[in-house]
């Protein structure tokens, strides 16, 4: 286990984050389709490139979720992106769930599924290059909402597939979402997320999986979007720090927060302020989708020519959440035109 250990830890290494670059071909059709951009296997495949390749990257980058079909591409040269991730000394990551189900028995509710053959396809996802995998749970809130069933369901089943990840030499990012869609209050969503997080490590220790083998990405303890009292970011920051000491063990080497819907500016202050708070007992990273790639996304447009513009967005964006990682990133920075 004790390259497991050393893995996680590389990946929440001072001043740097993962990049979640594991959308399905669904959801990536989504962000083409508001581009303009023909959702193509090429397509997906250049605009994968056009991240993985970006110059310094590495600096504020540990390791590349990727998904299914992109940890089976090449960069243009023809280079695996696993063996270019691994060249430039960032970890590539693949993500293995199937997705949220109707929960049986509680059809308001979901389930993760992608267990069956999970021991299999992780063997086959190692040495295709992945060194660390993700699976997402996802628990809404809402009346009569979460149910308990939903909650321990989900927890098991992230109990079963970091198991299996760790068995095969897979440092697994365990994944429990509490979504913030709705009006719910941010009391709710600390009890929600608490409460949750108590079940999920319970799972954990009962399927003996190793704390010091796995990362931690959960939601920030968020007011509901459409909540009419929304918290400041100082609270967010102060509310999701309690919500973890009350319930993540001290032995997990990192949490990697997702963004979760929210805007690329205040993914970035809220991570800020809570690692300006102080030191925690782990590692307060970042492992962002929407919120590092949006402008990346914007200035490609599905145009050759724009690569490089679309890079340096994507730096920019990175080096932003690295300086979050030390409480050094600084608002102003979003309207200035350089950062030194």
């Amino acid at each position: 286990m004790a390259d497991l250990h050393e893995t996680a830890r590389q990946l929440v290494a001072e001043g740097k984050g993962i990049l979640a670059a594991d959308e399905s071909t669904g959801t990536i059709k989504k962000r083409f389709d508001a581009i303009g951009v023909e959702s193509t296997e090429e397509n997906r495949r250049a605009y994968r490139d056009l991240l993985l390749t970006a110059e310094g990257a590495e600096e504020f980058i540990s390791g590349v979720i990727l998904y299914d079909e992109t940890l089976r591409q090449s960069s243009a040269d023809g280079t695996p992106f696993p063996k270019l991730l691994e060249g430039r000394g960032i970890i590539p990551g693949i993500k293995v769930d199937t997705g949220a189900k109707p929960l049986a028995g509680s059809p308001d509710e979901t389930v993760t599924e992608g267990l069956d053959g999970l021991r299999e396809r992780l063997e086959e996802y190692r040495g295709l290059g992945a060194r660390f995998a993700k699976w997402r749970a996802v628990i809404s809130i809402g009346k009569d909402r979460p149910s308990d069933y939903a909650i321990w369901v989900n927890a098991h089943a992230l109990g079963r597939y970091a198991a299996l990840c760790q068995e095969v030499g897979l440092v697994p990012i365990v994944e429990p979402e509490i979504l913030m869609d709705g009006g719910h209050s941010m009391e709710d969503s600390y009890r929600v997320t608490t409460r949750t997080l108590q079940a999920v490590f319970t799972e954990l220790f009962d399927q003996r999986v190793e704390r010091e083998g796995i990362l931690l990405k959960p939601n920030m303890v968020l007011s509901g979007y459409d909540s009419s009292d929304r918290a400041d970011v100082q609270t967010v920051a102060e509310q999701t720090v309690k919500a973890l000491v009350n319930t993540v063990p001290a032995s997990v080497p990192g949490i990697v927060f997702l963004s979760g819907g929210q805007s690329d500016e205040d993914a970035t202050a809220h991570l800020n302020a809570m690692n300006a708070l102080g030191p925690p007992p782990w590692q307060l990273s970042f492992s962002y989708g929407r919120a590092l790639q949006a402008p990346a996304l914007k200035a490609w447009g599905g145009d050759p020519e724009n690569v490089g513009a679309a890079q340096q967005a994507f730096l920019r964006r990175a080096k932003f959440n690295s300086a979050a990682r030390s409480g050094s990133y600084a608002p102003e920075w979003e309207t200035a035109e350089a950062v030194a």
